[in-house]
């Protein structure tokens, strides 16, 4: 590394150096998966085993053990906050330009290893191949995005008297803890890394024991472009994350993960003063006005409920149904949950992939088995597949009432639960009930129904007739259950910089 980059890695790694051992497919907490991808920590710039506890891992599409996932050690997540606390101060400053060039080369490492990770995702929580890889691709975009955007406003000038210079400036906030999840790992950590990194921070990392594997590669490509220290990644469960959000040198803690998590996260980062950014759960709305084209609202439906097999924080997990339009959407949504080929997520054919595991399979079956309890009825789908692994297939439920859990909290798996209205204005105050506040999605063919619903929704995202997508260097803040603080695009690096006022005056020279 030479002197004039700051010690900033300018070539693209194409493997990353570890003196891990490769194990169980490299599914686990620590070795070496395809390609030379470092899936155990990162400690002060080289591949480290953890050396914690262990836990089983199991493969969703099949059930069969697929190894383990070992966390760090005690010792190590020590290791991990003293190397970042001792790269602080070289890091924050690093010139804006230099911290962008460190992303840019971390943006070509993650593309050039994105079949790798992706094919990595797939081996550990199912997910589809083709998703899978695209997603690493997303990864890379996000860095590059922040490595544009995040050297563009260092702060701004006032206007003081004509003797003085009064600026108001960002500064780093110091250490971030970024605890991700794994239904989406790769841009969920990317977005967080990125501003965070580019803002002059350092970091230490903590990917789902979920989907261990795949989010300390992804994490360890990023930091084999930085200086020793500036990006810390640990693997491991609850009691890592725990010691990272108590300890006293994380000035933010960045989470994107469950809402019980996160309010967990909050108040014990709040007690000692730390900032917390939170984005948690949704239960995101679609509501379908009259007049639309029933077969196109039937696969908006089905591509909101379905993708990632419903285990997307954004996923539609609440519909509603305007009278007029009911029967005809349904007819065609179940012609489409039907039609789904559900099987091997590593073959690009498959439209549907298991769930993550068990404990996940657990919770869907319960919400369908207690829905339709309740007087619902399942014209598609409504029961677990008969075969090994964590499987459930393309689930219509109809005649769901806002009471059940199937429409009040977070399932997170491929179920469409219906419920028809009378007319718009019902479907619009029953889409903007419920504890949660993410994001929702309404189909109208009318300019007035779709301006009304942008106003009165009150979610962090409100999308009109696309149930997903978006131009680049948008930002929100989830409302309510879903969380707080702007957890992507630009406005989350302000919430990753602090403000200091600086108001300078000249001496009056000395007397001679």
């Amino acid at each position: 590394m030479s002197e004039s980059t700051g010690g900033l890695r300018t070539d693209v790694p194409t493997d990353v150096p570890t003196d891990a051992t490769a194990s169980a497919g490299g599914a686990v907490g620590g070795g070496v998966a395809g390609a030379g991808l470092s899936t155990g920590c990162w400690l002060d710039g080289a591949a480290a085993d953890p050396a914690g506890g262990a836990a089983p891992l199991v493969d969703p599409a099949t059930g069969d053990p697929a190894g383990e996932v070992v966390g760090a050690s005690a010792a190590q997540v020590e290791a991990a906050l003293a190397g970042a606390a001792a790269a602080r101060r070289a890091w924050r400053t690093t010139s804006p330009g230099d911290r962008a060039g460190a992303l840019r080369v971390a943006a070509a490492a993650v593309r050039e290893h994105a079949d790798a990770l992706g094919d990595l995702l797939v081996a550990t929580t199912g997910r589809l191949v083709g998703q899978a890889r695209g997603s690493a691709l997303v990864a890379a975009e996000l860095l590059e995005e922040a490595a544009t955007t995040g050297v563009l406003d260092a702060g701004r000038s006032l206007a003081g008297g004509s003797l003085a210079i009064d600026v108001v400036k960002r500064e780093p906030r110091g250490t971030v803890a970024v605890i991700t999840p794994w239904n989406d790992p790769f841009p969920a950590a990317a977005g967080l890394l990125a501003a965070a990194l580019v803002t002059g921070n350092t970091v230490v990392h903590k990917p789902s024991e979920r989907s261990s594997a795949p989010g300390a590669a992804m994490a360890a490509l990023v930091a084999a472009a930085l200086p020793a220290g500036v990006l810390q990644v640990l693997t491991g469960g609850g009691e890592v994350g725990e010691a990272l959000v108590a300890d006293e040198r994380v000035d933010v803690v960045a989470q994107v993960g469950s809402t019980a998590t996160g309010r967990r996260i909050a108040a014990v980062a709040g007690a000692r003063g730390a900032k917390a950014l939170v984005e948690n759960g949704g239960k995101d709305p679609l509501l379908v006005d009259a007049g639309v084209d029933p077969a196109w609202a039937a696969a908006q439906i089905a591509t909101g409920a379905f993708t990632n097999t419903g285990q997307l924080c954004t996923a539609v997990e609440r519909v509603y149904l305007h009278a007029d339009v009911a029967d005809a959407v349904l007819a065609e949504l179940v012609a489409l949950a039907d039609g789904m080929a559900v099987g091997d997520p590593a073959d690009p054919a498959t439209d549907l992939g298991p769930l993550v595991d068990e404990r996940q399979l657990a919770v869907v079956a319960a919400h369908v088995d207690a829905a339709v309890a309740a007087g619902a009825r399942a014209l598609a789908g409504g029961a677990r597949l008969d075969r090994p692994g964590a499987w459930y297939p393309p689930t219509v439920l109809v005649g769901c009432t806002d009471d059940m859990d199937v429409m009040a909290e977070e399932t997170f798996g491929p179920v469409a639960a219906v419920r028809v209205v009378a007319d718009w204005a019902e479907g619009l105050r029953l889409a903007g009930s419920g504890a949660y506040g993410l994001a929702a999605t309404v189909l109208t063919p009318d300019t007035a129904h779709a301006l009304e619903a942008a106003e009165e929704l009150e979610v962090g995202t409100v999308k009109v007739n696309a149930v997903f997508g978006g131009a680049p260097g948008g930002s929100a803040d989830p409302r309510r259950a879903s969380g707080s603080g702007r957890g992507y695009g630009p406005d989350l690096l302000g919430e990753l910089a602090a403000l200091k006022a600086v108001h300078l005056e000249p001496a009056p020279r000395a007397a001679r």
